[in-house]
């Protein structure tokens, strides 16, 4: 894989790689009236042409590796329903992880899930920092700017982050249908884990099979630092994997949400700390 030159990893003011036409993320236009954003960090497995398939089979690019299968569509389709605005991300997640803080050891990944990825084999400091200004940031910013947009037009939006994620990990049946994940504040969590279960037709995980308290990861730095009501979900892929089942879980989620997105409190700003360690406000 060549390394990209300065020209070719300059980001034009639009979010797009300025050699290729490549975007960073993608955004859904959408009112406030519903007071939430919508966004999908592995929406994607796209690459900029520059690096090829990282040197992987393109069959291991449309694993969960590459992207959170069915994501994409249900954060499209609940955009849609809720007429609601959403950010989602343009490239895979094995270019540069937009859910990892900049700091975090796993940002580029060189092995996932039992996949050596060579094209990340020699991603030094320069590499990553390249693609943190032309991927990883841009997506941040997009983020930071819908939210000021809200701000402006008086509004404090609470942040849905839509994700899914394998039915079996190293050969162990997962047996969620749904998780949310969560750090400290349990204003939108706890609510949305009571009306997903409810109906008793589905097993939602708490903080399972993944921890939500994970520093300077999208949510964190988007909703616990700045003590903004958020929550993550996740999606047994499975269940999601076609148009169906996307528009499916979108439908419940639009029959559910306006109720727990009108509970009162839940557009205050509010600082809940994090289980990681104090909270420092992230910029840049």
């Amino acid at each position: 894989m060549r390394r990209l030159s300065t020209e070719e990893s300059a980001l034009a003011a639009d979010g797009r790689d300025s050699a290729h036409d490549f975007p960073a993320f993608e955004r859904i236009a959408g009112h406030w009236d519903a007071g939430m954003l919508l966004i999908c960090d592995h929406a994607s497995n796209a690459l900029p042409p520059a690096y090829g398939t990282l040197g992987l089979p393109q069959a291991q690019l449309e694993r969960h590796i590459g992207y959170d299968i069915g994501a994409a569509g249900v954060t499209r389709e609940l955009a849609k329903l809720l007429d609601c605005p959403a950010v989602l991300s343009c490239f895979s997640r094995l270019l540069i992880d937009p859910n990892r803080g900049e700091d975090d050891p796993t940002l580029v990944m060189r092995l996932s899930d039992g996949a050596v990825v060579p094209g990340n084999r020699h991603a030094d400091a320069e590499e990553v920092e390249r693609r943190l200004d032309a991927f990883h940031r841009p997506y941040h910013r997009a983020i930071e700017a819908e939210l000021a947009d809200a701000q402006a037009a008086g509004v404090n939006p609470a942040v849905f982050s839509m994700h899914s994620f394998t039915p079996v990990w190293r050969g162990v049946p997962r047996p969620w249908h749904a998780a949310i994940l969560w750090d400290s504040d349990e204003r939108f969590a706890r609510p949305l884990i009571e009306a997903l279960a409810a109906p008793g037709d589905l097993i939602v995980g708490d903080n399972e099979p993944y921890d939500g308290a994970l520093r300077n990861d999208c949510l964190f730095r988007h909703g616990t630092a700045p003590g903004r009501a958020h929550v993550l979900l996740e999606v047994r892929q499975d269940l999601i994997a076609d148009e169906a089942g996307q528009r499916g879980w979108a439908a419940r989620l639009a029959g559910i949400l306006p109720a727990i997105l009108a509970r009162p409190g839940l557009h205050e700003l509010r600082s809940y700390g994090s289980r990681t360690g104090p909270v420092i406000p992230i910029s840049g």
